[in-house]
């Protein structure tokens, strides 16, 4: 018969009651821990099965003496958009978990001089072992090159290609505004309107070259823009702004879904229906665009996704496992009822 073990009681599992059970020494369950390439296939299923039978969770504290490091990721934002947000969030957790590490998140200044004080401050403060930056702070001037003076490997998320970073994901936007572009024409629109994010943000820039390239490449040109913040208020007032010209759009291309919901609300307003008057686009495809009368035609960009991805290449980074310093995402344009042809 077994011995039992001193920990059954009450499930503090130790390393050592790990080692026991899977028949092998503390330094090779440490080794499965730390995913050491060490150990051979059949011992480290052996010992995984292990861990997970006992729920077995290592210290943090204790790896972190070993290891010097302190299995913290920080995600770096200026972002309002809770809904974008929300979803880095959970692709950052979905894989961080599961490597043994925490997020801490940090939402920073909207100065660039201010914010990569303040990020200094912060990665020296919480001892992260590296960082997520999301945009529009990945674009900030110095910022790739500051992070890495204090030795915090850095993984960028962007709308075009960044330099300095250890790695970086580009979302392909322009590309997504200009199938935009293409399906406003398709249904017969030849006065399409733009509200922007803020035309300091490279996001806004690429979705906006994107629809005027479209639209170019069909002959026809910008029937109105109209410069928004990417808040709910931005989408009423300048969407309001552009059904109210002298010509007024008769679609109309909103930089995000949360513009676009008040894009929709000013048609409202205005005493428009959608998408008989005027058809509305979105982008990010958020459970907002799901959830408005009428669910709204948007581009998909699988935030989840992108986030989980680099928080495999920032552990891999941190862990000095080979990692591929760029990747691009497809974005893919989700087709609802707020698009209609003109007039319908």
């Amino acid at each position: 018969m077994d011995k039992p073990d001193k920990h059954d009681a009450d499930g503090g599992w130790t390393i050592a009651d790990v080692a026991r059970r899977a028949g092998v020494s503390i330094r090779t369950v440490s080794r499965v821990i730390n995913r050491s390439s060490l150990v051979n296939a059949d011992t480290r299923k052996k010992v995984e099965q292990i861990i997970a039978q006992l729920h077995f969770h290592p210290s943090a504290r204790a790896r972190g003496l070993r290891t010097g490091r302190s299995y913290l990721i920080g995600l770096l934002h200026n972002d309002r958009n809770a809904l974008v947000l929300g979803a880095v969030q959970r692709g950052i957790a979905r894989v961080a978990a599961k490597h043994g590490y925490e997020l801490v998140v940090h939402p920073t200044p909207d100065s660039d001089d201010n914010a990569i004080a303040d990020i200094s401050q912060f990665v020296s403060r919480s001892k992260v072992d590296g960082v997520i930056v999301m945009p529009p702070d990945s674009g900030a001037p110095g910022l790739p090159q500051s992070l890495a003076g204090a030795g915090v490997s850095a993984v960028a998320l962007s709308a075009v290609p960044l330099h300095g970073y250890a790695a970086i994901l580009v979302s392909e936007e322009r590309a997504a505004a200009r199938d935009v572009g293409l399906h406003l024409m398709a249904l017969g629109h030849r006065h399409v309107g733009l509200v922007s994010g803020p035309h300091s943000a490279h996001s806004a820039q690429e979705r906006r070259a994107g629809l005027i390239e479209a639209l170019a490449a069909g002959g026809i040109d910008l029937a109105g823009e109209a410069e928004g913040d990417y808040g709910f208020e931005s989408g009423v007032a300048q969407t309001r702004r552009l059904l109210t010209s002298a010509v007024p759009p008769t679609a109309i291309f909103v930089s995000n879904d949360i513009m676009a919901a008040g894009a929709l609300q000013a048609a409202t307003e205005l005493g428009l229906s959608v998408p008989r008057d005027v058809s509305i686009v979105g982008f990010d495809d958020s459970i907002l665009a799901r959830m408005l009368t009428p669910p709204i035609t948007t581009v998909n960009r699988p935030m989840i996704d992108m986030a989980a991805w680099a928080t495999t290449c920032l552990i891999d980074i941190i862990e000095g496992r080979p990692f591929k310093p760029t990747m691009s995402q497809a974005l893919s344009l989700t087709i609802r009822a707020s698009t209609a042809p003109p007039g319908r």
